[in-house]
């Protein structure tokens, strides 16, 4: 059954692959990530938190049953991804998801 509460945010970047692997290797230290091709996934604070290689892009999705959770999942993602990506200036920007 997919979760209510869901969003997305696309961060434009030349090393899509290097930032996904950062923040997955990083955040693996204290969360179970399972990985199939360009999509990692892991569950965080009861929700769920994607990250998906693109082309020149990376996208991070959260999905979780309420509101509080889905923040919480957002943080986690975007706060690192934010920090490793300081001197690239990357900037992530969470869109709620309709219709998952």
């Amino acid at each position: 059954m997919p979760l209510p509460f869901t969003a997305r945010a696309d961060v434009r970047t030349d090393a899509p692959e290097r930032y996904a692997k950062q923040l997955v290797a990083h955040l693996g230290r204290r969360l179970s990530f399972t990985t199939d091709g360009a999509v990692s996934t892991a569950e965080i604070g009861g929700g769920t938190g994607t990250v998906v290689v693109g082309d020149g892009v990376l996208t991070l999705e959260a999905a979780a049953p309420d509101a509080e959770s889905l923040a919480q999942v957002q943080h986690v993602l975007g706060s690192h991804l934010e920090r490793f990506g300081a001197k690239s200036e990357l900037v992530v920007t969470w869109t709620p998801m309709a219709g998952r």
